[in-house]
């Protein structure tokens, strides 16, 4: 198993430092992307590593399989914190979701592709057309609408998930968060679950929070208040604000990656699901990953 081998094998390439945040990061947004930690003298990797391969090529494209050589990226290695290999790292959404460690059995790496959705395709999908109108409805419209079809169809779950992204619009954060509460588990890592539970931790956030103004002049009088900088951006970006919570965010992360156990990462982690803005969203990764490789 060498890097030249994986270039030339459909749906694998060879993950850098240069190349991660496009390659890897932003690519998972739209497909998943598998990491594979490796190493040329490790005897493990060169069992798990066609698998893996031979995995991206029949699943055609449902997955993508970045390989890294642990001797070669040293940064990336020490990112994600690899203390043995193979690892394997699963990243959905912009973020790492999911992983095991040794060279399991093809049945069983198959098995974990499956918990998460992977399944082999025939085709590339398509793009997802569902959200498209979605920004263009009237939000108190788009619930009354929701509500008659899962009336309609009480067995819909699917339709239910949608109804409580919905109900988030309007502010009606309790009842979305009964109706979340109540799905099955398959929906659970459905991305519009994940989501919806973002919007629902920035809400808790703001319970008897300061206001705008308050939050600015502590900030103001005090820029390495972090605290307060996590809430001013959490309440610009639940007010639609999102270039402003955002930037907050960053600040955050600039000033201290390790602040409350990494919570300026996971900020803008689940600010990014909150956010609709797909350019603005590249943009603020773009600089996430600057600060962070």
């Amino acid at each position: 198993m060498t890097s030249l081998d994986a270039r030339n094998r459909p749906h694998v390439f060879d993950a850098t430092v240069a190349g991660f945040e496009a390659d890897v990061l932003q690519a998972s947004i739209k497909t998943p992307v598998l990491i594979d930690f490796w190493a040329t003298w490790c005897g493990p990797c060169k069992t798990l590593g066609p698998i893996l391969e031979k995995l991206a090529s029949e699943y055609n494209g449902a997955f993508q399989l970045a390989k890294v050589d642990v001797d070669k990226e040293q940064e990336l290695g020490a990112a994600f914190q690899i203390r043995s290999i193979p690892t394997v790292i699963l990243v959905k959404g912009g973020q790492p979701v999911d992983g095991f460690q040794g060279a399991l059995p093809e049945g069983q790496v198959r098995q974990f592709l499956k918990q998460h959705g992977i399944e082999p395709a025939a085709a590339p999908a398509p793009e997802p057309a569902m959200e498209v109108p979605a920004t263009a409805l009237d939000p108190q419209a788009e619930v009354a609408r929701l509500r008659a079809a899962v009336a309609a169809d009480p067995k819909a779950e699917a339709l239910k998930l949608d109804l409580a992204l919905a109900l988030l619009k309007t502010g009606a954060t309790a009842e979305a968060e009964h109706i979340l509460d109540a799905l099955p588990a398959n929906l659970a890592t459905d991305d519009r679950s994940l989501r919806a539970r973002a919007h629902l931790g920035f809400a808790a956030l703001l319970k008897d929070a300061p206001s705008v103004a308050a939050l600015e002049a502590v900030v103001a009088a005090n820029p390495a208040d972090l605290h307060a900088r996590h809430l001013l951006g959490t309440q610009h970006l639940l007010e639609g604000r999102a270039a402003a919570g955002l930037d907050q965010f960053i600040d955050m992360l600039r000033r201290n990656r390790s602040y409350a156990d990494g919570l300026p990462r996971r900020a803008l982690i689940d600010a990014f699901r909150v956010v609709e803005d797909a350019d603005l969203v590249g943009s603020y990764r773009r600089k996430m990953a600057s600060l962070l490789f």
